[in-house]
């Protein structure tokens, strides 16, 4: 639908508004602000840039920042356009300062908070549009922005919980890769040399890094070629329905790293089903946000079907029961939930287990992986070059023992 840019009067307070409006013909723009009392003294059609989407997508960090700021302004008594053209002064992201200005030009012309987020799905995706929704209509949208930065910050603390636990192992994997690569190609050449002017038969665990050595140097090209289509190859594939479906059922069987990944998907889902179904949103409505916000296409399906189930009047319970994915302390605690009244309660409970467990596997991991890197770098890192000094040295040594039994040979025979 296009977009309209105006300029209008307010016929009651005189005020000038300068705004923007989504309408099918400049004549319905133009009658949908005579609807709200307004005169329009200029209007254009907004021509939007090949390529470009409104808003563009910020950090998360600065979208907690947002969210709570503006929570605790409207708890305060400030007026919602106040709120905003504050928080758009006060932004450093740029993208994120664009994005509140045109939310807060679209609520000063008269659209709804909750409409005005939905024009800009990258920053604010559906979860959050539905949350302010349901804000807006119960009359409780201070709060209902506290539990969603609430939710918002568990939800950035767990991602930075992961990634500052994989960050060393993946560091020093790295480092160990690249020092491996360049000892097959710079050190082991040099030995190699050395080697064959002995003329002496190598053990074959030597011969062997000899070998691969030769190879990646002859057919360096051709491996970064072949790696490079590789990566990109996956990347495609798991892309694509089949592929993502795949790899989504695989890692979360993988030994160790298959357990974070699963519990993380499903304290993702429990947390936002609480967030939700304590904001009112209807169930039907919840689910269907949560199958598209968990994360993995086999729970996804799962949380599909049981909204099904649930349709056809299932409890949320039994109907997730029929999924192996949830495991059976969840169900455990939904079922306690419907009989009590508190399903939103105890899924928070269950979504902080999950993270309390997630960081206790994550700092276990961490604990178990340092070792492992360690002995890595010693056998492989630290035992090739020794390995080929042993033998240089067994080598050189037996070649002074040669020349000293051949000078001592040479005094004895000598004539005199």
């Amino acid at each position: 639908m296009p977009s309209y840019s105006y300029l209008a009067r307010d016929s009651t307070s005189g005020r000038e508004i300068r705004a923007s409006i989504d309408a099918p013909t400049e004549t319905a723009a133009i009658q949908a602000l005579l609807n709200r009392n307004l005169l329009v003294v200029r209007i254009e059609e907004k021509v939007a840039k090949k390529g470009k989407t409104g808003g563009g997508s910020v950090a998360l960090a600065d979208l907690v920042v947002f969210t709570r700021q503006l929570a605790t302004m409207i708890d305060a008594g400030l007026a919602m356009v106040q709120s905003l053209q504050a928080l758009a002064e006060q932004t450093e992201n740029k993208v994120m300062r664009d994005v509140i200005k045109d939310v807060t030009a679209r609520v000063e012309g008269g659209d709804n908070f909750s409409e005005s987020l939905r024009k800009h799905p990258k920053v604010f995706n559906k979860l959050y549009v539905c949350m302010v929704d349901a804000g807006e209509k119960g009359g409780l949208l201070a709060e209902i922005l506290s539990r969603l930065a609430t939710y918002l910050e568990s939800t950035a603390r767990l991602r930075k919980k992961v990634k500052s636990s994989m960050m060393y192992p993946t560091a020093v994997t790295t480092v160990a890769i690249g020092i491996t690569i360049f000892l097959l190609v710079k050190v082991v050449p040099v030995f190699g040399e050395v080697f064959s002017g002995f003329g002496s038969k190598l053990p074959a665990p030597t011969q062997f890094l000899i070998d691969v050595s030769g190879w990646m140097q002859k057919w360096y090209l051709l491996i970064i070629v072949a790696g490079g289509l590789a990566g990109y190859g996956w990347i495609a594939y798991i892309k694509t329905k089949p592929g993502r479906e795949f790899w989504d059922r695989t890692r979360i069987k993988l030994p160790i790293f298959g357990v974070i990944a699963h519990k993380i998907c499903l304290a993702r889902f429990t947390r936002t089903l609480s967030s939700l179904i304590r904001s009112g949103v209807p169930i039907l409505e919840v689910l269907t946000i949560v199958a598209n916000t968990c994360g993995n296409v086999i729970m996804e399906k799962a949380i599909k079907t049981a909204a099904g189930d649930i349709e056809k009047g299932d409890g949320i319970s039994s109907a997730l029961a029929k999924h192996p994915i949830f495991p059976n302390m969840i169900i455990r605690m939904l079922m306690a939930g419907e009989q009590t009244g508190k399903i939103d309660s105890m899924l928070e409970r269950v979504a902080d287990f999950l993270d309390e467990e997630i960081e206790t596997t994550l700092g276990g991991l961490t604990s178990l992986i340092e070792p492992l890197l360690i002995v890595f770098l010693g056998v492989v890192v630290g035992g090739m070059p020794i390995r080929f000094i042993a033998k240089q040295l067994k080598l050189t040594s037996a070649l002074l023992r040669g020349l000293q039994r051949h000078h001592h040979a040479g005094w004895t025979h000598s004539p005199l």
